[in-house]
């Protein structure tokens, strides 16, 4: 069982929580970090919005093909090229509509560089799928 904490002394956001909790009883799905590559493995779009929501689709596909969807996502991390707009990626994300369920943990970093060097973001998933 996932509990979403979100405490009055701190900011509430409709796109994240504070804290969560899980209960034993649940199987945790990783998802490495997945970036703005389509099915041949080409990069989509060469701007931070376009990668952005192209790497949360693939976070989507490898939650599905575990069996876990957006509500049982406790964590992401989002791994971004210094120099673009965290901002800017994040509302990309935010028009895919699965991208509202959870929500999950949010933290958010600025990297030199990806392993990739057209990547510009990098998206990692931790799920609790209740068993």
């Amino acid at each position: 069982m996932i509990t979403r904490i979100n405490p009055d002394t701190l900011h509430t956001s409709p796109a994240f929580s504070q804290v969560i909790t899980v209960s034993s009883g649940a199987r945790l799905v990783f998802v490495g970090g997945q970036n703005a590559t389509d099915a041949n493995g080409q990069i989509v779009g060469n701007d931070i919005a376009t990668q952005s929501a192209q790497a949360f689709r693939n976070v989507l596909a490898a939650l599905e093909a575990a069996g876990a969807t957006m509500d049982d996502v406790i964590r992401l991390a989002i791994y971004i090229v210094q120099g673009h707009s965290i901002q800017e990626g994040f509302e990309a994300v935010m028009q895919i509509p699965e991208a509202r369920l959870g929500p999950p943990t949010v933290t958010a970093f600025y990297v030199a560089g990806l392993a990739r060097p057209d990547a510009l973001v990098e998206i990692e998933a931790l799920a609790a799928v209740p068993e």
